[in-house]
């Protein structure tokens, strides 16, 4: 059972910066493809951005491309989500979740074994 911790949600004014971590809590960590997901009221849940078990395969949804970054650092069994130029649309609960290397679907949130509690992040004036 892997257990994944997020941290470093808060409050913003658009075109601002935050930086999100999730700390798993096991070292199998780095056999895990890592994702960013957010739900903002009223919605679905959505796809954010990924990162492979080795680093090698990174994706973004369109809406966040150019602007957000996600990295992992295996050592401290970590991934991040840095968060540039924040709009107010961005604001949601964004979770952190992980699952094994066995598909392809990066952006199904069905694809995922393990989930964060989220870290809500506001982007308001």
């Amino acid at each position: 059972q892997v257990q994944l911790v997020e941290s470093g949600g808060g409050l913003v004014k658009p075109g601002g910066s935050l930086r999100l971590s999730c700390v798993a809590s096991e070292r199998a960590f780095s056999r895990y493809d890592m994702a960013w997901f957010r739900r903002a009221p009223g919605k679905e849940r959505e796809f954010v951005a990924a990162i492979g078990w080795n680093g090698g395969n990174i994706y973004y949804a369109d809406s966040v491309k150019g602007r957000f970054t996600i990295s992992r650092n295996k050592a401290e069994n970590t991934v991040y989500l840095q968060m540039n130029s924040l709009k107010p649309e961005d604001t949601a609960v964004y979770y952190c979740a992980a699952k094994g290397p066995y598909s392809a679907a990066y952006s199904e949130s069905w694809a995922y074994d393990y989930w964060g509690q989220g870290t809500q992040v506001t982007v308001s004036s």
